[in-house]
């Protein structure tokens, strides 16, 4: 392995470094004040009866515990991250939600976001035999590996119900109720899920018992059987299973269900058709009709969940194979999406993700009109709409590193109207919403953003800390959403900064990001205590990226390696070397005036080491092919 030294004094030290290891501990140890207001002594949320079907949000409380941990957080956050995770799985198998550790029935738009907090696990520590038996049974049950779970047909290549787990296919939507959908106050954003049925015109209908019967075995009928799009979310499962084994049948599995979904949706002129009946024929309980499937087009949010499950599985195959041609598949969809939109109104329009926009509502200040897209389709066409959520293009752009992605958020940055280069403090359930302001910092048009979103991120820890403080109802909130909303710890903007890649996609995704970190000395990944880093630029061909060792007496070393999962290629890193006297002689009342040059290394593989000295730097620019070798967890196999 290649081993590089940094020589050039880091003095003062840069305040984007300061602020960014204070993130990493304030968030680290901010862990204890939620655990002692929320759970029990043995690690269980603090919970009255079963929350009948939310488990995802048990789950959601500490998903991001172990990245935090990955990144570079304390030690303490694994065994923590581990017990709260066994904790809430034996919870829910109480309530009797979950079986065999994993969901019994749910849809996976949700069941995704259960899921990212246990391929971050994965990433954490990949050697860990438990995670590994679980990986393969998880991904087991969709490739009817499980007699008692025939889920895949293999002859149409579906999923054979919306929802799913570890109970066999649940070809019923309503479970075991009586089919009813009424009214109830939080309805009225979403609309109807179902429309066209008589005498049933808005939701306020539905407080009719009998219209909401009526209303309930129309659901029953559409949206119980056959495959849809949020079940691509799968996908991230067996890709998960692959990065831990390498067995070659997860890979050919993940990639046989993409192409199905993909092939569908070059059909349907670019738009992903919402559900598919068992007979393989789109639409086959909705009169033919590409949309209004369960999470489709038309209820509850159409765009917005119908986008994850094509990215993120674009995503999958990408690094699965290597063949950009899959990003095609996303980079379509937004398409189609941006060109149907408008300049509107924001403040008037009625959009079911309102909360969703805090950044853009708080940077149009008195400004009315931005640009606004349709994020659903029913009968009477386009409606719904609302800003283009950034991380999609940028999400896309971060994968492909083409022109023509970069000029889709440039030209979505120059229709929104106002100054992207403002970061604002909120910390949303995705833990997300600061792309515009990172892009303009990748375009050289930002340098204060380092600074900012980390001073950001730091009150948000501070905030939220403070809500758990003065909570008084920390045993009776009765909200399953309570603990998401006081979960103190937030990563996105160490996920840009340390890693140069954007938060991953909530509903299922993996983490996709151009570097990840080992620290060889304890055994560990992330970053090594007191050491900060900084990614200055993304290229297609190229990573600029600054390590600091804040430590006056420490020397450091960190394994740099391309990928979160290694599937980027080095070739070569030319690097910033001191060339004067440092630190002069005893005696002199200053150092002589520090000069540096550029040095260049090979590096020929997906991983490298780097020592710093105390009070050192390194700017490290790195050239790249990407995606070109064989993505596996932990320190990456292929040299």
């Amino acid at each position: 392995m290649t081993t590089l030294k940094a020589t050039v004094p880091s003095a003062p030290p840069p305040a984007w470094a300061v602020l960014e290891r204070h993130l990493l501990d304030v968030a680290g140890d901010a862990v204890y004040p939620f655990l002692d207001k929320y759970t029990t002594p043995d690690g269980e949320l603090i919970w009255g009866e079963s929350p009948g079907g939310s488990e995802d949000d048990f789950y959601e409380a500490f998903y991001n515990w172990p990245l935090l941990y990955t990144l570079g957080g304390g030690d303490h956050l694994l065994e923590l991250s581990d017990r709260a995770w066994d904790a809430v799985t034996r919870q829910l198998t109480r309530y009797g939600l979950v079986k065999n550790e994993y969901s019994r029935r749910d849809d996976q738009f949700h069941q995704g976001e259960s899921d990212i907090y246990f391929y971050l696990l994965c990433l954490s520590t990949p050697e860990k035999a438990v995670y590994v038996n679980r990986a393969q049974r998880f991904a087991g049950q969709y490739m009817n590996e499980n007699p008692e779970l025939p889920h895949y047909d293999p002859a149409l290549n579906i999923i054979r119900c919306p929802y799913n787990g570890s109970d066999p296919p649940s070809m019923t939507f309503f479970g075991k109720y009586t089919p009813s959908y009424g009214w109830s106050s939080g309805m009225a954003r979403y609309s109807l899920p179902f429309f066209g049925l008589p005498a049933i015109a808005s939701v306020e209908d539905l407080k009719d018992p009998e219209k909401a019967k009526t209303m309930g075995e129309a659901i029953e009928r559409a949206m119980s059987r056959g495959d849809i799009p949020s079940n691509l979310a799968v996908t991230s499962l067996t890709t998960n299973a692959f990065l831990l084994t390498g067995e070659e049948k997860y890979r050919g599995w993940t990639l046989e269900y993409i192409d199905a979904w993909h092939d569908r949706t070059r059909k349907n002129g670019g738009l992903i058709p919402d559900t598919v009946g068992l007979s393989g024929q789109i639409g086959e309980y909705i009169e033919g009709k590409w949309y209004g499937g369960l999470y489709g087009w038309t209820w509850p949010h159409g765009f917005y969940n119908l986008q994850m499950a094509v990215q993120l599985a674009a995503a999958n195959a990408y690094l699965l194979t290597g063949d950009a041609g899959y990003l095609e598949w996303p980079r379509a969809q937004i398409k189609k999406i941006l060109e149907l939109g408008e300049m509107r109104d924001i403040k008037s329009s009625a959009m079911s993700l309102h909360e969703h926009w805090i950044g853009q509502h708080k940077a149009l200040k008195d400004r009315d009109k931005t640009f606004l897209v349709p994020y659903r389709y029913g009968d009477a066409g386009w409606f719904d709409y609302q800003p283009m959520s950034p991380i999609y293009p940028v999400a896309l752009w971060s994968l492909s590193m083409r022109d023509d992605d970069w000029a889709l958020i440039d030209d979505l940055r120059r229709k929104s109207g106002y100054d992207w280069r403002q970061t604002f403090s909120f910390h949303t359930k995705e833990d997300a919403g600061h792309e515009q302001p990172w892009t303009r910092y990748l375009a050289g048009d930002n340098p204060s953003y380092p600074e900012d979103i980390l001073a950001t991120a730091i009150q948000d820890v501070h905030r939220r800390l403070t809500l758990i403080r003065e909570d008084e109802h920390a045993a009776t909130h009765g909200n399953v959403h309570h603990w998401q909303q006081c979960n103190p710890v937030t990563t996105e903007a160490l996920i840009q900064l340390t890693l140069g890649g954007p938060q991953l996609i909530y509903n299922g995704g993996l983490l996709m990001t151009r570097l990840l970190y080992f620290d060889p000395q304890r055994g560990r990944p992330g970053l090594p205590q007191n050491v900060a880093a900084l990614v200055e630029k993304l290229e297609a061909k190229r990573t600029v990226v600054r390590l600091v060792n804040l430590s006056t007496r420490h020397e450091r070393e960190i394994i740099v390696q391309g990928g979160a999962f290694g599937e980027h290629r080095f070739t070569s890193a030319s690097f910033t070397a001191r060339t004067s006297d440092y630190p002069g002689v005893n005696g002199a009342y200053t150092h002589p005036d520090i000069t540096q040059t550029t040095q260049t290394a090979v590096i020929d593989g997906s991983r490298f080491r780097v020592v710093l000295p105390p009070g050192m730097e390194i700017v490290l620019d790195l050239g790249m092919e990407r995606f070109t070798q064989p993505p596996a967890y932990g320190l990456s196999k292929s040299g």
